[in-house]
């Protein structure tokens, strides 16, 4: 459900739900930074959760100036038992179990199981989205060092 978002669009602002239960709107609250967006089905999955550990070895080498945010609909407490266990402390988690609105905005989400589909976003500074990409198969894991190298364009 929803577009799709695609590069030179004004990031669409949304809201999603912090493991501590509090709202969150990244687009709005990481303006100046360089945003990923990297959308996941479920963080209890092999492929969402490699992707996951993937993107948090990236943050470290990326630096301040990028925020990754990696939203499932998971439920908050369930991202904050897997973010322990996994030991991912450099990515945000964030919940589209709420509002979907996320999911709805993005283009990402599956109506039918209340899911999102994979995809990966990378919003500049501004706010425009510098970077979109869907997967087409739930199985198929993001390009990567597309997305890095994308990222690292970005920052200049």
């Amino acid at each position: 459900m929803g577009p799709d978002i695609t590069v030179g669009m004004e990031a669409p602002d949304f809201v999603v739900i912090g493991q501590d239960w509090s709202e969150r709107r990244p687009v709005a609250e990481e303006r100046g930074k360089v945003l990923v967006l990297a959308a996941v089905t479920s963080l209890d999955t092999s492929v969402c959760d490699r992707e996951s550990r993937r993107f948090n070895e990236e943050a470290v080498q990326l630096g301040e100036e990028v925020r990754i945010v990696v939203i499932s609909a998971d439920l908050p407490p369930a991202q904050a038992r897997w973010c322990g266990a996994a030991g991912v402390d450099h990515v945000t988690t964030l919940s589209d179990s709420v509002h979907v609105d996320f999911g709805t905005k993005y283009g990402c989400l599956m109506k039918e199981v209340r899911l999102l589909r994979r995809a990966v976003f990378i919003v500049d500074r501004q706010g425009q989205v510098a970077y979109s990409s869907y997967m087409r198969a739930i199985g198929e894991e993001p390009l990567y060092n597309e997305v890095i190298k994308a990222v690292r364009s970005v920052l200049g």
